[in-house]
């Protein structure tokens, strides 16, 4: 149990007073960087949760690829994207790339030849996590090569990735089966760089794009595979389209597969399939395709629910989750 913090006769503490600016973000539950020997989240965490931004409901709206931004952050183990800056790369930086994550959970990385990484799965803090990002990859592309770039609080009228992003790139994720994409030479890595690249790699999930639908992934579990897949539709159009196809018997992925309900993810809807451990990737391509025209149909009725749609729409909805 932490102690108790010095107090003054006018109840405020005695531990070294550490500017917003200066106070390093870190863990809810990790030690505040202030010194006081409390918890962030009961310390500075408090003051900063109450400074926060309005939270952003969809902080990749508007970017090329946006449901794919969704599943890179919410359920990709393991993948890069090459990012397109507007007017350019900077001199010096010969690409710019997007990671799912990175060593040491650093939020980016500008590596001895000038590339720069920039994780996905961070802890941000803000309520924008485009905004977030955007000032991580800021201060990358001005870091020195060979250094990783540490998180901070960002201002609240700094740019957002929408501000330097070309929206006119290409946004095309590759899925690895681990995490070499790390190392610029993997294979001539020390034997302990080698042993904690083993360790990640044994606790990825495999996964897998779809290639003939955007955004859908498949995964690996030990007793089922699943085919999780991010929508742009509007959320109560979608539901509606869902249960329609639900209702009619229309839902599925094939023999033995299943709609299992979905959960939100930064301001999208994300249907969720259960798949035999038999099915591959490769095996849900055509049913998914298929499926995609089904949902098109269907997203075009406005005809009212039917009771049995109704009943079937609350059987999805009542097993929606939402991820923050």
């Amino acid at each position: 149990m932490a102690k108790k913090r010095p107090q003054t006769k006018a109840g405020r503490t005695t531990a070294m007073k550490v500017s917003d600016g200066n106070v390093p973000v870190v863990g809810a539950r990790e030690p505040c960087p202030c010194g006081s020997g409390r918890r962030y989240k009961a310390c500075h965490g408090r003051e900063a949760a109450q400074a926060m931004t309005e939270l952003v409901q969809r902080p990749f709206e508007g970017l090329p690829g946006e449901c794919d931004w969704v599943a890179l952050r919410e359920l990709v183990p393991a993948a890069t994207v090459e990012l397109h800056l507007k007017g350019g790369l900077p001199k010096g930086v010969p690409s710019v790339t997007l990671a799912t994550v990175l060593p040491m959970a650093w939020p980016a990385l500008r590596r001895d030849n000038g590339t720069v990484l920039l994780g996905l799965q961070n802890d941000t803090a803000s309520g924008d996590l485009s905004r977030d990002l955007a000032d991580v990859l800021k201060r990358a592309l001005e870091a020195e090569p060979g250094t990783p770039v540490a998180a901070q609080r960002v201002p609240a009228d700094g740019p957002r990735l929408q501000d330097l992003l070309d929206p006119a790139g290409a946004f095309a994720p590759v899925v690895h089966d681990g995490f070499e994409f790390w190392l610029e030479d993997a294979e001539n890595s020390s034997p302990e760089v080698a042993a904690s690249l083993e360790r990640a790699n044994e606790a990825a999930i495999p996964t897998a794009r779809l290639s003939g639908v955007e955004a859908a992934y498949w995964c690996r579990t030990p007793e089922k595979n699943h085919l999780r897949w991010v929508m742009p539709h509007p959320e109560e159009q979608l539901l509606d389209a869902l249960s329609r196809l639900h209702a009619a018997g229309n839902s599925a992925l094939g023999e033995g597969t299943r709609l299992v309900g979905s959960f939100r993810a930064h301001g999208l809807v994300v249907p969720v399939w259960d798949l035999p451990s038999t099915v591959e990737a490769e095996d849900v391509e055509k049913p998914a395709a298929e499926f995609a025209e089904r949902l098109a149909e269907a997203l075009a009725s406005n005809a009212p629910l039917t009771p049995e749609e109704r009943r079937a729409r609350g059987g999805l909805t009542n097993r929606q989750v939402t991820l923050s």
